[in-house]
């Protein structure tokens, strides 16, 4: 009989162990009805250890309406990238569970956004959406995005 997670499909755990083999902390990116949740983990044998967390929800502290798009996803990257980073993490690999792996999905404009928070990974450009759409280009939100991400970087440098 199967663990249970693996029952419920929830856990791929061949896929996890592959991830903790690499020794290096995972940006975990999963999406929910209402907002997107990132969070830079590293492994113990007593639990993972979460080292930061950022929410979606979080950018309205910042002046930023949107909860669950591609600017959104990248913002909320760009704000776990820099609590990582303060943390003491330089690079990661990406955890994206169950979700399939689609070119320009919102789960790699947040890792896109980690990687410009200064982090470092092994992914290919050509996954991560296009740099219109996670600057809010195609809606006309370039302003709030560009304004929201000038205060993540202000707030978190001087935190």
């Amino acid at each position: 009989m199967h663990f249970r997670r693996r029952r419920e499909g929830r856990t791929d755990y061949q896929k996890r162990l592959s991830l903790l083999k690499s020794h290096k902390p995972r940006l975990v990116v999963r999406k929910t009805l209402r907002s997107v949740i990132a969070q830079v983990v590293q492994f113990s044998e007593k639990g993972d250890l979460v080292l930061a967390r950022a929410d979606s929800k979080e950018l309205t502290e910042f002046g930023f309406a949107g909860k669950r798009n591609t600017h959104s996803a990248y913002l909320t990257g760009l704000l776990v990238g820099k609590k990582a980073a303060m943390a003491g993490v330089k690079d990661f690999v990406l955890d994206i569970g169950l979700y399939a792996p689609t070119k320009g999905n919102l789960l790699f404009a947040c890792c896109k956004g980690a990687v410009d928070a200064g982090l470092n990974t092994a992914f290919s450009i050509e996954s991560f959406p296009s740099e219109a759409r996670m600057h809010g280009e195609h809606v006309k939100a370039k302003d709030a995005v560009l304004l929201a991400k000038q205060k993540i970087l202000k707030a978190v440098m001087t935190s």
